[in-house]
This record gives structure tokens, C-alpha cells and sequence, in this order.
């Protein structure tokens, strides 16, 4: 006679673990202004850690009790249902912690006679321009997983160091929630150097007494306003992985542009292709001279002379 096998028993891990990411969303769901990426941009890590140990402690039980394997709820299962509570209590306590933060700060010139800025931001929105009454007048949005954005400055022998960073998690995940106002002296001489990750940044800095300026750009969308009548010569380089770079030029100084690298493509207006650049009509007759570079794998390079 035919032995009669008992019905294989399944696991209910899975259908736990269902439970329990339904659960999640269903909470942030009820709770729209909860904003879940700066908790997962920061300990995701934690997902492979508990996943690790769940995997080892099934490993462990199935030699000490080899009768119960294929039944039961999995170590793995287990620790992901703990994962997933204690990211539930942290969104629930913490979200106070990613409210946005609007915060303003000042920088005297203290006697500078020129001035190097080096602004590094990971990801967000920045936006810099002229007509501050100071050196700097700096507006900050945003959120506490970001961290909160740190200013020095020194001046000394005539020359000043300005840096402006935010000290925070490397990785960023969804809507940064970032975003910051920096406004120049149009009067000190400026050398501007700029490390964004990824975001949006406009830089509007006709007016100002730029001499130099230099951005590393992750990705994202990058605009540069240089036109007006520049006293002296300038020099712009652009490196990185741009999608969109939006340079807009002066007519009365001359223009010289060099693209090198993995760039798209190239949409000029008002200047003219000569040999491996381009120029504009004041190029070689101007006193001043604004040189531009552009290097790394930008998507879209538009250069457009003012009217």
C-alpha cells in the first residue's frame, strides 16, 4: 500500500515580511509629510547586516536541528521584520530631524583684497550671484539629515579663504530637500571654485569681480551667467558628468571656448567655429579676454552670446 506523504510544510517568513512592508507604507501613506530617503540614503547598509545574520543563524539551527529545515519562519525573515520595525520607530521619532532648517550667516571682508571661495555640496539646489553689501551673505535651506552647512574664513597678507561645506552622509537618495543663496562682493576679486555632486546651480555672476572659476559637477543641470563688460581677464573651467550646461557670454570681451571629452552635443549662438574652439567677433581685439573650458562627459553644451 502506498505510504500517504503529510503535506510539505511551508514557510510563513515571506508573508510576514509582506505584512510587515505593508504595514511601512501604509504608515507613510497616513503620514505624507514623512519624507522615508534620509533615513534609507543613510542605513541601508543595515538591510545587508540583518540579512547577514538572519542567513547565519538558519545555517546554524538547520545543522543543530535538521528535522525542522523547510519549516518555520527563516533567521532572514525574522531579521528583516526587525529591520523594518525599527525604520518604522525611527520615522516615527525622527521626524522632527528632517523639517526644513532656514538659517542666514554673514562674512565680513576683514580687509581682503581678493578673495578664493571653495563651496562643496553634495546635492541640492545653489544658486550664487553679486550684490551682497559684505563679502557674503549666504541663505541655507535645509534639512537635518543633510547636516547643517559650516562656514570659515580666514584673511590674511591681504588675501582671504573662504570655504563653504555640509558635513553628511556621501550617499543621496530622492529629494535632498537642499538648498542654498550665496551673494558676492561685486567689489573683491574673486576666485570661485566649486564641487557639487548632484542637483541644479545657477550662477549668476555678471557684476562681480570674478577672476576665476572652477566646477566639478556630478550630474544635474548647471547654468552660468558671464556676460556684462569684464575689467579683467577670466578664466572658466567646467568639469564632470553635466547633463546640461547653459553658458551665456559677453559680447564686448572676447571669447574663446575649448570642449574636450565625451560632450553630446554643442548649440552656439553669436560665435563662430575656429579650428578647436569657438569664438566670438571681440576675440583677439578686446583688451580682456574670458577663456572658457569645458572637459568630462556633459550631455548638452548651449553657449549663448548676450544680445
Amino acid at each position: 500500500m502506498a505510504e500517504t506523504k503529510a503535506p510539505r510544510r511551508g514557510s510563513v517568513g515571506g508573508a510576514l515580511v509582506l505584512i510587515a512592508v505593508g504595514l511601512v507604507f501604509l504608515y507613510l501613506n497616513l503620514r505624507p509629510d514623512l519624507d522615508v530617503w534620509p533615513v534609507i540614503s543613510h542605513w541601508w547598509p543595515l538591510i545587508l547586516v540583518f540579512w547577514g545574520l538572519g542567513k547565519m543563524a538558519d545555517y546554524f539551527w538547520t545543522r543543530q536541528h535538521p528535522e525542522s529545515a523547510g519549516g518555520g519562519i527563516s533567521g532572514g525573515s525574522v531579521a528583516l521584520i526587525v529591520l523594518l520595525i525599527l525604520f518604522g520607530v525611527a520615522l516615527a521619532r525622527g521626524r522632527h530631524s528632517w523639517r526644513m532648517t532656514h538659517e542666514t550667516q554673514a562674512v565680513e571682508r576683514q580687509g581682503a583684497e581678493s578673495v578664493t571661495a571653495k563651496i562643496e555640496m553634495g546635492a541640492g539646489d545653489l544658486n550664487i550671484s553679486g550684490g551682497s553689501g559684505r563679502l557674503l551673505d549666504a541663505d541655507f535651506n535645509y534639512d537635518g539629515s543633510q547636516g547643517k552647512p559650516h562656514i570659515t574664513y580666514d584673511a590674511s597678507g591681504g588675501r582671504g579663504s573662504l570655504t563653504i561645506d555640509q558635513p553628511g552622509p556621501n550617499v543621496h537618495i530622492g529629494n535632498t530637500h537642499n538648498s542654498w543663496d550665496l551673494r558676492f562682493s561685486n567689489d573683491v576679486p574673486l576666485e570661485l571654485r566649486l564641487q557639487m555632486g548632484a542637483g541644479e546651480g545657477e550662477l549668476r555672476l555678471r557684476g562681480t569681480s570674478l577672476t576665476s572659476l572652477d566646477v566639478n559637477m556630478g550630474a544635474g543641470t548647471l547654468s552660468v551667467d558671464l556676460t556684462g563688460d569684464w575689467k579683467k581677464d577670466v578664466k572658466v573651467s567646467i568639469h564632470g558628468g553635466v547633463g546640461t550646461a547653459r553658458i551665456r557670454l559677453p559680447k564686448s570681451v572676447g571669447v574663446q571656448v575649448h570642449a574636450t571629452g565625451g560632450i553630446g552635443s554643442i548649440d552656439t549662438h553669436g560665435l563662430e567655429r575656429d579650428g578647436g574652439e569657438y569664438v566670438n567677433a571681440a576675440y583677439g581685439k578686446s583688451k580682456v579676454t574670458m577663456r572658457v573650458n569645458v572637459e568630462g562627459g556633459i550631455g548638452t553644451i548651449e553657449l549663448d552670446q548676450e544680445p
